[in-house]
């Protein structure tokens, strides 16, 4: 079977166009839908199972109705993230599982008041877990909330999802050496900058981060308008290219 996976949302909480901004970027995403960017999120498909990674576009519910899905994948529990969990909780029927990192607070109420999703599947760094045939590797992240990547192993296939982040903690940097994806969907918040930002990635960051892991195919998301406003007018490197929502990868 074929894993497949669709870069749901690209943006991050700013999303893009940004509120009231009028450069050029949030004015062309305003023109032309294909440049506006959602939340950070995606759909993986494999085996015939769908799981959502990530709930923080809104209308999840209008996107996603009754037996469309099987599980929620999370990264962490920052609202951009998280949001769309929020009225889909109250809902009826099947109990849906939500796996993610074990952070204690979550997000608002939603561990004190979970309805019909179970945060019970808590997940560990470095211990693989198999969702209907499908092995995924928590990858510490380096972000202000406790945060996981992913690695998403088949018999052929090896994707990393690596949102959200500013740069790599080490083991995870060794890990993907040791296991070099094939494709990586990495936070690129940010144009090329002198310094480092917190907690998302500039280009220089990924660029750095990718001497080391050496994947040929890299593709940028939770993209900032100001960075689309740069992409404007600059090329990426050879083998990166900028995520956009409903991006599909997949892999035979």
């Amino acid at each position: 079977m074929s894993l497949s996976i669709t870069l749901s949302g690209t943006g991050g909480a700013q999303l893009v166009p940004v509120f009231g901004c009028d450069c050029a970027a949030c004015r062309r995403a305003r023109l032309q839908e294909q440049y506006r960017r959602r939340p950070c999120s995606g759909v993986i498909k494999f085996n015939d199972t769908v799981t959502l990674l990530d709930a923080g576009i809104p209308h999840l519910m209008d996107d996603w109705p009754v037996g469309s899905f099987r599980q929620f994948l999370l990264t962490h529990y920052h609202m951009d993230h998280v949001q769309g969990l929020f009225p889909l909780r109250w809902g009826v029927g099947a109990t849906i599982p939500v796996y993610g990192p074990p952070d204690e607070q979550g997000c608002d109420d939603l561990f004190k008041h979970p309805g019909i999703l179970d945060f019970s599947r808590k997940l560990e760094p470095f211990v693989a877990v198999n969702l209907q045939g499908l092995q995924v590797t928590p990858l510490p992240l380096i972000h202000s909330k406790l945060t996981f990547g992913y690695f998403l192993e088949t018999a052929h296939s090896r994707v990393a999802w690596l949102t959200d982040t500013a740069g790599l903690p080490n083991k995870t940097l060794t890990f993907l050496q040791n296991n070099r994806p094939q494709v990586m969907v990495i936070d690129c918040s940010h144009e090329p900058r002198p310094e480092a930002p917190r907690n998302h990635c500039d280009l220089n960051t990924v660029i750095a981060l990718n001497e080391v892991i050496r994947c040929p195919q890299v593709i940028l998301t939770h993209i900032s308008h100001q960075f689309d406003d740069w992409l404007m007018e600059n090329p990426l490197p050879e083998g990166f290219e900028a995520g956009y929502d409903g991006m599909r990868i997949v892999m035979d």
